[in-house]
């Protein structure tokens, strides 16, 4: 299945835009929250962005499938298919935290090829396609040249289902021998990883939805985007560690040794 990868990418672009606008207007005006069957919150926010994102997407590229968090599959998932999570970080968006965003990734027969991660309150907005690189707002990123554990930052997510797991004090280790640790979570850290603030993120309990975009802009940047496995990111990942090519290679081996060990 042929397309402009381009128009593609621009038509992503002007999605996140359109959600951005509406992310805004309820931000400043407030919003009543609804629960969900997995107890995670949802806004009207949440519902009209992701309306206004798939408006645009259908229309610039009709071939492809769209599967959005609020309103799920429309077409099949083996083409060309956007992955959409309109508001990614509700819960912070609902306790008035800026670290929310609206994540746009397209995946071309199981690979991921673009993504677009707009963070309108924050004030960043990242995008990339495969073999163009990753840019911030206009400029060109790159990742950190960091080689030594010594002298890395390492930033963890949401780790719940690795604190009950043998990795967990590999992890450990892992702080230990680092420069220093953070939490920034959701697209933050990602995004501070692809300019180079950043050596590691290591999150265990994720969707694709959230972190698709993300994956293309960190290998974009010259970094690696796999699961803690070392897998690459697909439909069914559920566990990220992303980072500079040498911090993620050792981390990775740590890893593998405490889940063999």
């Amino acid at each position: 299945m042929s397309y402009d990868a381009e128009h593609a990418l621009s038509a992503a672009r002007e999605a996140a835009m359109a959600a951005a606008e509406i992310i805004r207007h309820y931000w400043h005006r407030g919003v009543a929250v609804e629960w969900k069957a997995d107890a995670t919150p949802v806004t009207i926010a949440d519902r009209e962005a992701e309306q206004a994102i798939r408006a645009v997407l259908a229309r610039a590229l009709p071939q492809a499938a769209i599967y959005g968090e609020e309103y799920g599959l429309e077409g099949a998932r083996d083409g060309l298919l956007w992955l959409v999570d309109p508001l990614d970080g509700t819960k912070s968006f609902v306790r008035r935290t800026p670290f929310f965003s609206t994540q746009i990734a397209l995946m071309d027969h199981g690979r991921l090829v673009l993504g677009v991660s707009s963070a309108p309150v924050y004030g960043e907005t990242m995008w990339a396609r495969a073999g163009a690189g990753a840019w911030l707002d206009g400029e060109r990123v790159q990742v950190a040249a960091t080689a030594a554990m010594a002298q890395a930052a390492i930033s963890t997510g949401n780790v719940r289902t690795l604190t009950a797991d043998a990795r967990w004090q590999a992890l450990g280790a892992l702080i230990r021998d680092s420069s220093r640790i953070r939490g920034y979570g959701d697209f933050c850290h990602y995004h501070l990883l692809a300019r180079g603030g950043l050596d590691l993120v290591i999150e265990s309990d994720v969707n694709i939805l959230d972190v698709a975009a993300l994956a293309v802009i960190v290998r974009e940047a010259g970094g690696l985007f796999t699961d803690i496995e070392g897998k690459p990111p697909g439909l069914d990942t559920t566990s990220v560690l992303a980072g500079v090519p040498a911090i993620h290679a050792q981390a990775l081996a740590r890893l593998r040794d405490a889940s063999t060990g």
